[in-house]
């Protein structure tokens, strides 16, 4: 086990080493003088200068790189060139943890719900109940975020006021009840992206399981059916749908775009929205790290709960 933890963080170490390469690369790559992108074609030749040798723009790229790559190692991610000039670490952490409460919300109501209706559609395989199921999860899926969000808002947030829910969301405090009242209508709009695709996997693998010769053994032997799902269906049928899990909180923490912007959340996704306009180099490197930090983890989470529940992973 200890050599297949190093095998991983290893390879998350050289992972994100390249990543920061074509992270650099492509900001190296926009077109026209940087300097110019950020002030205006307006900004007078002393403006432009200042700014090169604020940020050191007028390096050679690999001494840029190596700067940037060793201010971030040791938490010093640069400044924000546009706007109030202020630190870029303490603005992505704060959106950061605004994303992993919103992220976690979210897996908190998708992943037993999608597991609920995976489990249920695979008892009744090719009955109207798994046909329904498989209806339901498909069409919402289908649905765009912002359609879906919007629909929440007019429908649930404006249309029924005794619920007192909130049309745009901010960042709740400590307490459980407040989570709910901010988070509980962008948390159901992106449980729907997740809802049909783990919902599948787990029917496929339930019903992969059932028909292997445990089950039938353990059923002859006289085991409840729920024992045999819930202790040895489960643990098995389930491995593929951790992977999954895994990957869609590193997509939570940055893919949030449409949700954050539609409900007006403060949070990572919206923070790489406004850097883009912005054209912040700094602030956009450092999002894009953070979240690409955030998928590397995920996926080594993922590998290590996998060969936890599968030991025949660690000997492969």
């Amino acid at each position: 086990m200890v050599r297949f933890l190093i095998r991983r963080t290893a390879l998350l170490v050289v992972t994100m080493l390249i990543t920061s390469v074509i992270i650099f690369g492509l900001t190296q790559l926009v077109p026209g003088d940087v300097a110019k992108l950020i002030l205006g074609r307006e900004a007078s030749p002393e403006a432009l200068q200042a700014l090169r040798d604020e940020f050191g723009l007028n390096d050679p790229a690999p001494q840029q790189y190596v700067r940037w790559l060793g201010g971030f190692l040791v938490g010093d991610w640069g400044r924000s060139i546009t706007g109030v000039k202020q630190d870029v670490r303490p603005l992505v952490l704060e959106r950061l943890g605004n994303s992993m409460r919103l992220a976690l919300m979210t897996l908190i109501i998708s992943i037993p719900l999608s597991i609920f209706l995976g489990v249920i559609a695979a008892l009744n395989e090719n009955t109207w109940i798994d046909s329904a199921i498989s209806l339901l999860t498909l069409s919402v899926v289908g649905l765009p975020e912002f359609v879906t969000g919007l629909v929440l808002i007019n429908g649930l947030a404006l249309g029924v006021k005794a619920l007192n829910l909130p049309a745009t969301s901010a960042v709740p405090d400590n307490t459980l009840a407040d989570w709910i009242h901010e988070l509980i209508l962008p948390s159901i709009t992106a449980t729907f992206v997740l809802l049909g695709y783990v919902a599948r996997l787990t029917r496929a693998g339930v019903i992969d399981e059932l028909k292997k010769p445990y089950v039938r053994t353990a059923t002859l032997k006289g085991l409840p059916q729920r024992t045999v799902i819930f202790k040895h269906v489960l643990r098995n049928a389930l491995l593929p749908t951790i992977t999954v899990i895994a990957i869609s909180f590193g997509w939570l923490i940055g893919g949030l775009v449409v949700i954050e912007s539609v409900f007006n959340y403060p949070g990572l996704g919206a923070l790489l929205v406004d850097a883009v306009k912005q054209k912040n180099l700094f602030l956009l490197q450092a999002i894009i790290m953070i979240t690409i930090f955030f998928f590397a983890v995920a996926n080594l989470t993922a590998d290590i709960i996998y060969a936890i529940l599968n030991p025949r992973i660690r000997l492969e």
